[in-house]
């Protein structure tokens, strides 16, 4: 099972030495459950980009903004749920989080109440 604060801490070091601010993992996967983990230092952004199904982002450290949102910015630990729309993510801080998603569910509604 993945220690959280030893991948946090190992994964905003790396961060911190890339040339492009940022590291990231696949820690878990089971048929359509994805968790990563996400290293960004300040400043650095994750573009504008699709949802998942259904995910959430859980921040280990540090402090985050997330498009899309209704309170769009996002601390350690905090927890929340992702919506629909394109969305981008900028470390406020030096951050780390853990992204859950569920992907590949055609047909099926993955994300919130079924219709």
């Amino acid at each position: 099972m993945p220690d959280l604060r030893q991948l946090a801490d190992e994964h905003l070091e790396a961060a911190r030495g890339s040339e492009h601010g940022r590291s990231a993992d696949r820690i878990l996967h089971d048929g359509h459950l994805r968790q990563s983990v996400i290293a960004l230092v300040a400043g650095i952004e994750l573009s504008e980009h699709n949802s998942p199904q259904a995910g959430t982002i859980h921040v280990l450290e540090g402090a985050l903004r997330v498009t899309g949102l209704e309170e769009p910015e996002v601390s350690a630990g905090e927890l929340v749920l992702l919506t629909h729309r394109r969305h981008a993510v900028t470390a406020l801080e030096d951050s780390v989080f853990l992204l859950t998603t569920v992907t590949g569910l055609e047909g099926e509604e993955a994300h919130g109440d079924p219709a």
